[in-house]
């Protein structure tokens, strides 16, 4: 209890920090870092330790990372500036929405078809327009550490190519503990985040940004899809056998 709470009032803080000089940045005529440094920060307060290798894109870039946790996010992102792309009930969420929409994030509603083209259009204008911007494609947390098919629809946005827009894929690998850090099954939101908050010392998390990917060359949604879920998964399986001779 002391743990979650100290952390919870230390991520409060930062936020109280953080909210005034993401407002005041665009006064100065530049553009705000804080959402990115803000969720870098909840990373670390929440006991991750980053590293990074590889070069992330600064511009033109979707990233395309396995899902393991909510902390993804804040890992990516600190580690990018890179705005995401997420569920649209995520902007209802109370705090958190509102936190989404600082960072950017384009809103998709996956059970309207109707909307499907709108939200493509406005992912693609983030792209063209230098926009970093993140998805998860396995589209859920339920693989846990194992890694699910990617789904191709979630690269629409990248067809027909858009000029200089890469694909660079990121394996998220947090080593030994990914089964405990893992969000899956029926665990509400809060009770994870309580867990999380409440564990005890650090995890050591790598990001592996890797070499980016040329839509136009692949030729279709399927095939980027395909190859970003290989370069994912060749960099994580070495890192799952160690975990399972533990």
């Amino acid at each position: 209890m002391i743990r979650f709470a100290v952390r919870a009032a230390a991520i409060f803080g930062a936020l109280l920090v953080c909210v005034p000089l993401h407002y005041l940045w665009p006064l100065l005529g530049r553009r705000s870092p804080w959402p990115r440094r803000f969720l870098g920060m909840v990373g670390r307060i929440a006991g991750m330790r980053v590293r990074v290798r590889g070069t992330p894109l600064t511009s033109h870039v979707l990233f395309a990372a396995n899902h393991l946790s909510w902390l993804d996010i804040m890992l990516v992102a600190g580690a990018s500036g890179a705005a995401f792309v997420s569920r649209d009930d995520v902007a209802r969420w109370p705090v958190f929405g509102w936190l989404a929409r600082l960072n950017d994030t384009v809103f998709v509603d996956r059970s309207d078809r109707r909307a499907v083209q709108g939200q493509v259009d406005t992912l693609r204008a983030a792209l063209a327009g230098g926009q970093p911007v993140a998805l998860f494609p396995e589209g859920t947390t339920e693989g846990g550490t194992g890694l699910l098919p990617f789904r191709a629809s979630l690269f629409s946005a990248l067809f027909p190519p858009l000029p200089g827009v890469r694909v660079q894929p990121v394996a998220i690998d947090y080593g030994a503990p990914g089964s405990e850090i893992a969000w899956t099954d029926s665990e509400a939101a809060g009770a994870n985040a309580r867990r999380i908050l409440s564990r005890r010392g650090t995890v050591p998390v790598t990001l592996h940004f890797l070499a980016p990917l040329d839509p136009g060359a692949l030729g279709g949604r399927k095939a980027v899809a395909a190859a970003a879920r290989a370069e994912i998964e060749a960099v994580l399986r070495p890192s799952a056998a160690g975990a399972d001779r533990l």
